[in-house]
């Protein structure tokens, strides 16, 4: 029996979106967005208890017409970033991939007519810097797979949705599929305020709002509101490209009839950490 089919299970697995920063979030670790991926991760762990991890991250982008994924059994992680302090770049996160559970999900978008390209590579920062906060080595380790694949190279909300769509049977064998992105994401007012977080911009709590209650959605109606959502007058604040929340749009095609729920949100400056979740979290 194949990994992929061994991953069966009676009980349909939650999805989730998770706020990730960027490499500084590596040293940050009081800070209240850490600390709140610490707590999902062990959700995940002792309640979710997911057979393998499929993952979707802002920093890989593909083709307009097609996705890609990575299909490598070894891990290795990729320090696509540049200008940090040299341990920035020795860090470790300790995990393994699955062509096996790879060429399941080849299965599902293939059946849905989504090209798809097999790449062997590493984990961007979009995933290993959240996931070495949530799934600490030391503290609360997680030894399953965990694939990552890429989204469009393109912005279209609808596309990176019914990607979601052709992935929800996967939850019903022990798969969790997971967004990595930001809820606000405004790198360029970071920039123009030098990091200073002291001041929250409006668009950092109104667009996260609306995201809120885009996901709260029911199933019928949520691939329109999700879409309208990036027509707001605050979207393109609050995501002058929208690579950081597309992840999001494939979280919530994924989630089939469970509508979604903010877990926790933090804005913070031209920012906003929010964490949400579709479907009900098995008991533990």
């Amino acid at each position: 029996m194949s990994e992929a089919n061994n991953t069966q299970s009676s009980t349909r697995l939650p999805v989730y979106f998770l706020g990730i920063g960027g490499p500084n979030f590596i040293d940050n670790v009081g800070h209240p967005a850490y600390r709140k991926l610490a707590e999902t991760g062990k959700e995940i762990t002792t309640k979710v208890k997911p057979k393998a991890i499929v993952v979707f991250s802002a920093h890989w982008q593909h083709g307009p017409s097609k996705i890609a994924i990575n299909v490598a059994e070894t891990g290795s992680l990729i320090y696509d970033f540049y200008g940090f302090p040299p341990h920035f770049y020795e860090i470790d996160f300790p995990h393994r991939g699955s062509p096996q559970v790879a060429e399941r999900v080849i299965e599902r978008l293939s059946s849905a007519g989504i090209a798809v390209d097999r790449v062997e590579r590493g984990l961007d920062h979009g995933v290993w810097v959240g996931t070495l906060a949530a799934f600490d080595p030391k503290k609360n380790p997680i030894d399953v797979p965990i694939v990552q694949v890429s989204l469009f190279g393109d912005e279209d909300p609808v596309k990176h949705y019914r990607m979601g769509q052709a992935l929800e049977q996967l939850r019903d064998e022990g798969i969790l599929i997971v967004g990595a992105g930001m809820a606000v994401h405004n790198l360029h007012d970071f920039r123009k305020t030098r990091g200073d977080t002291s001041q929250t911009l409006p668009y950092a709590s109104t667009f996260e709002s609306a995201l809120t209650e885009a996901i709260a959605t029911k199933q019928a109606d949520r691939e329109k509101a999700m879409a309208d959502l990036l027509k707001r007058s605050d979207a393109r604040q609050a995501h002058p490209s929208l690579e950081h929340i597309l992840p999001i749009h494939i979280v919530a095609g994924a989630a089939g009839s469970d509508v979604g729920e903010r877990i926790w949100a933090l804005p913070e400056g031209s920012l906003n950490w929010g964490q949400y979740r579709f479907g009900k979290v098995p008991s533990a």
